[in-house]
């Protein structure tokens, strides 16, 4: 396999909002977070993960109010007016991101099939137990590809966040993107994940189900009305 799914990104007008949504929606509290000097957004985070899905996570992201602006466009299109305007009502699944150990080469074959996956950029976030460490993909728009369903590319150096979070009682079980061409799909060969056609019509970028202490809930990821 070339990447395995990393971490789902919700959007969020604000950390408390987000984390307010977190429990109403699963019945769960995130239970770690810190901030990006690099984008200036903060997060808060919990584990995901299941034997389908190892080492993954959950990331509500939000712009931080007591950071400076970063220079250029945040990640995850999170500077979208109209994305912007949609976390102001409620947050919101926006994308996906893989993680691999071979992101260069999976960089060049997904330009080579069309697709700007973004430039690699080097990001870090303190935490109790150390400093976290990575490196990411990000454009220079700021905005994803296939409408948010053709994951980001991350690569960790040491620890990765679910190292040090503790289990939950919530668990991905499926994640469906629609609307990534074949040719990049062949390219990530991401094992856990479905995909749908092309085209499929009144289909989200991304879908994902997760069990939970309020049962089994269903997000679909937001996206811009063409």
């Amino acid at each position: 396999m070339n990447a395995r799914i990393d971490h789902l990104v919700i959007a969020a007008d604000s950390l408390e909002q987000g984390v307010a949504w977190c429990e109403a929606t699963f019945g769960v509290l995130p239970s770690g977070g810190g901030k990006h000097a690099l984008m200036g957004t903060h997060n808060r985070v919990l584990d995901i993960s299941t034997v389908r899905f190892p080492q993954c996570y959950l990331e509500i992201i939000a712009i931080d109010p007591e950071a400076p602006a970063p220079g250029r466009p945040r990640w995850f299109g999170l500077d979208q007016p109209a994305l912007r305007e949609a976390v102001r009502q409620c947050p919101l699944l926006v994308h996906a991101v893989a993680r691999t150990g071979m992101m260069e080469m999976l960089r060049q074959r997904l330009a080579n099939v069309d697709l700007d996956p973004g430039v690699p950029l080097a990001a870090q976030r303190d935490t109790p137990q150390g400093l976290l460490k990575w490196r990411i993909t990000v454009r220079d728009d700021g905005r994803t590809e296939c409408a948010g369903a053709l994951p980001t590319l991350i690569e960790w150096t040491g620890a990765h966040p679910c190292d040090h979070l503790p289990p939950t009682l919530l668990a991905l079980q499926e994640l469906t993107l629609q609307g990534v061409p074949q040719e990049a799909l062949d390219v990530l060969k991401l094992p856990e994940v479905r995909a749908t056609p092309v085209g499929l019509a009144h289909a989200a970028p991304l879908s994902a189900t997760l069990n939970s202490p309020r049962g089994t809930v269903m997000i679909d990821a937001w996206h811009a009305e063409d």
